[in-house]
């Protein structure tokens, strides 16, 4: 029985540039063509002084992880006009820079709980970009649902020690679910918060949760991350409509989550960090 101890919030860190070593699993996208379907993958920076990842979902919608949205060392929740989106940053220039005008929390995330797991479990914030994104080569992800323990999972994301290009697992695993927490075999690491983790059915890459922390279980490497189902359509509703277009009949256009699939009992035991 897997005994998962060590668990802590992944919070961001300072600018550094270290390529990804791909004997650890990470592919670096360092060029257009390494980068290519992964555009809508961005840094998001907090009064130049910290950065999460973050992904388009809408054109004018970023996902990211709720506790990036706290300034770490004083607690206060930054302000919309400190935060900046660089979709596809890469060696120094990102493919589209904005500002963002709202951002919206998860009404659940409760940065206070007793436990990494209770705080991972609604971990998930939208940015309302101040312009939208309009680019051929930068096409918003749709979104999926949570995935059982077992299925295989890929991540895209930036790190302290990978800031000037975003890092693909596509290989990785869940080994267990708590409620709205993922415990995945992920490979993240400070700036990592709120990337997306993808599904790969069918082919078509969708984002099921975001990172939320890292942590250690046995010495081994792994990842907490909070699923979207559910939990997106909540936030989304705070946010309200997007100014750039007319609401339509159809709503936001992301795949609509229901709440039939099952919970898969780990009989884990987790722990304080």
């Amino acid at each position: 029985m897997w005994k998962w101890i060590a668990i802590f919030l992944a919070l961001v860190l300072i600018k550094t540039e270290v390529r990804a070593s791909e004997s650890d699993g990470l592919q670096a996208l360092l060029t257009g063509d390494d980068a290519r379907g992964w555009r809508a993958v961005g840094r998001v920076e907090f009064a130049g002084r910290a950065f999460c990842t973050g992904s388009l979902i809408e054109e004018d919608l970023v996902l990211t992880a709720a506790h990036c949205l706290r300034d770490k060392e004083t607690g206060r929740r930054f302000a919309p006009e400190e935060i900046r989106f660089l979709a596809d940053w890469r060696a120094g220039r990102a493919s589209a820079y904005r500002g963002v005008r709202a951002v919206a929390i998860h009404p659940g995330f409760a940065p206070g709980a007793d436990t990494a797991l209770g705080r991972a479990a609604h971990d998930i914030a939208l940015l309302r970009l101040d312009q939208p994104i309009r680019n051929g080569t930068i096409k918003p992800f749709a979104t999926g649902r949570r995935p059982g323990k077992g299925a295989r999972v890929g991540v895209v994301s930036y790190a302290h020690d990978r800031a000037e290009s975003p890092s693909l697992e596509r290989d990785c695993g869940v080994l267990a679910r708590s409620g709205g927490a993922l415990i995945l075999s992920c490979q993240v690491d400070f700036g990592s918060s709120g990337a997306p983790v993808f599904s790969f059915e069918d082919g078509a890459a969708r984002i099921v949760s975001v990172i939320s922390a890292k942590a250690e279980a046995r010495g081994r490497k792994v990842s907490v991350a909070s699923a979207v189902e559910g939990s997106l359509e909540e936030v989304m509703a705070l946010i309200g409509p997007s100014p750039n277009r007319a609401p339509t009949a159809n709503g936001p256009r992301i795949l609509r989550l229901g709440n039939g699939m099952p919970r898969h009992e780990t009989g884990a035991r987790f722990l304080r960090p």
